[in-house]
């Protein structure tokens, strides 16, 4: 049951009522209501597998409820698909990007909203003029000829955005994590232009982990866990602490290692000295970056969207032979050719993007945990099955993949456990080095408080770790030591009692007007 006093005073744009939604094994929504209030950010809320998604996926339209109604005012309504849906005045900017990375900018904000000159020809000069007023709205100035597969995975988050904003009779903008991608600048855009939806009267719900955020945009929130309706408030009445234990109880935050190392004592694993990386058109994305790992540790690095964090990992594995600079790995210079020669000596990465580079989504979870180390149960022309899944199951076993069957399709694992089976098939190239790509993106706290103590497992172990976070709590809680990058330049490097929210962001500035 909804608490109808918190709500009585407030205009509903949209009901569901008693919404149950049933898969083969799983009951996914469990006679759940929901409302929209109109002209406000309704904050949904819960753990992987809590039901947030589904539930969006119903109102939008994509997935059918097993029972339930929805309504808009007074009038039932359903929807067979997303069109239908859309034609309510509900769009859905979903957590995994659903663009077309063989086509560029404005054709994949009109798509399914194409405008024509006619009855058969494309208005693609108004497709463009749109989309760059609207691009330039968000502040984001994208070339709108620009292939989406040529863009970084936060300016495609910006392309999904706009794709709804250009929807002229928009009542309800479903947003699922709309800011697990973006940089700080980014998300300030977005939340203004949030406003001024709400403002002219447009229904916000707002999927997100970021507690922060929530406190900070949010309007009103649900709490939803394990399919059922466990709370709602208005943002004004609760705090983060409310939130956190009506979401999975008392007890749980991010584990802070207390490690009393003297890292500077200790010689380096790997060293980078002047990393370098040339930008096409002039100027640099990584320019002279040098730093060191030792075994063991835990470094962090940080920065804003742009900095370079990611392309210091491509650098590193082989994916930008163009960069200049040296690496030395056990006291040996290397010379990089290729990624695989890089899995060989002994580096493993677990990508940003787990669903387009971390896994095979046509492939069950025990493959995708063999897919990196298939080379070691090669027998002649053959592969050793046997050997394949005793590793693999040995693998479920160490970072707690909460699965019954390996060889379930990897898409039926909630985002939480997909990225414990990305670390799993690292982990299987049995590598020193370990390189993680914000490892906690998209998934809730529970997932991430046991991705750190994966993290903590593995680095007392002795594997050196590299992450790469956006948030901030989260780089200060896991890292024994953390670098900062702005604009390709290293601008500052943390330990132990430095590593101070305050000295990240500092640093994370300094040099951001640099070219």
């Amino acid at each position: 049951m909804m608490n109808n006093e918190v709500r009585a005073d407030k205009e509903v744009c949209l009901h569901a009522e008693r919404i149950s939604k049933i898969y083969p094994g799983t009951k996914a929504l469990d006679d759940v209501s929901f409302d929209v209030l109109t002209g406000k950010v309704n904050v949904l809320i819960g753990e992987n597998g809590a039901g947030k998604s589904t539930l969006m996926k119903i109102i939008a339209g994509i997935e059918q409820p097993s029972s339930g109604k929805l309504f808009m005012g007074e009038k039932e309504v359903a929807f067979k698909d997303c069109t239908e849906a859309r034609k309510q005045g509900i769009g859905i900017i979903h957590q995994e990007l659903s663009l077309f990375p063989n086509l560029n900018v404005f054709q994949n904000i009109f798509m399914a909203n194409e405008k024509t000159k006619g009855k058969f020809v494309l208005d693609n000069g108004a497709h463009a003029e749109a989309a760059n007023k609207i691009l330039k709205r968000l502040e984001h100035p994208i070339n709108v000829n620009t292939l989406i597969g040529d863009l970084r995975v936060g300016q495609q988050q910006m392309i999904e955005i706009a794709r709804n904003l250009i929807q002229d009779d928009l009542k309800i903008l479903i947003m699922d994590e709309p800011t697990s991608s973006l940089s700080q600048q980014e998300v300030d855009v977005l939340f203004k232009i949030m406003r001024e939806l709400t403002a002219a009267g447009i229904s916000i719900v707002y999927i997100s982990h970021r507690l922060e955020e929530i406190m900070r945009i949010g309007d009103h929130v649900t709490i939803f866990r394990d399919g059922k309706f466990v709370a709602e408030a208005d943002v004004t009445d609760i705090d983060v602490p409310w939130i956190v234990q009506k979401m999975i109880g008392e007890g749980k935050s991010y584990p802070k290692k207390e490690r009393n190392i003297d890292w500077k004592s200790l010689e380096p694993l790997l060293q980078v000295k002047d990393l370098t990386l040339p930008k096409s058109g002039g100027g640099y994305l990584l320019d002279h970056v040098t730093f060191d790992l030792k075994k063991g540790e835990v470094l962090g690095i940080y920065g804003l969207m742009g900095a370079g964090r990611t392309e210091v990992f491509e650098c590193i594995m082989g994916l930008r032979p163009e960069h200049v600079g040296t690496l030395i790995l056990d006291n040996k210079v290397l010379k990089i050719k290729n990624i695989s020669e890089q899995i060989d000596r002994g580096f493993a990465i677990v990508p940003e993007d787990r669903q387009r580079e971390g896994m095979v989504q046509t492939l069950n979870i025990g493959k995708n945990i063999s897919l990196s180390s298939l080379t070691n149960y090669r027998k002649g022309v053959f592969i050793n099955r046997k050997k394949e899944d005793q590793h693999v199951e040995e693998q479920i076993k160490d970072i707690h993949i909460k699965v019954a069957d390996k060889n379930l399709p990897i898409l039926s694992l909630s985002g939480g456990n997909q990225q414990k089976v990305v670390i799993g098939k690292g982990m299987l190239t049995h590598p020193k080095i370990l390189l993680m790509d914000e490892p906690s993106r998209g998934i809730d706290i529970g997932a991430k408080t046991e991705v750190f103590d994966i993290i903590n497992h593995y680095a007392e172990g002795g594997l050196s770790i590299i992450v790469i976070s956006s948030e901030l709590k989260e780089i200060v809680a896991i890292a024994d030591r953390v670098i900062v990058l702005s604009n390709g330049i290293k601008t500052g490097e943390f330990m132990g009692h430095e590593i101070k929210e305050d000295n990240l962001v500092l640093a994370s500035y300094q040099g951001h007007h640099v070219q």
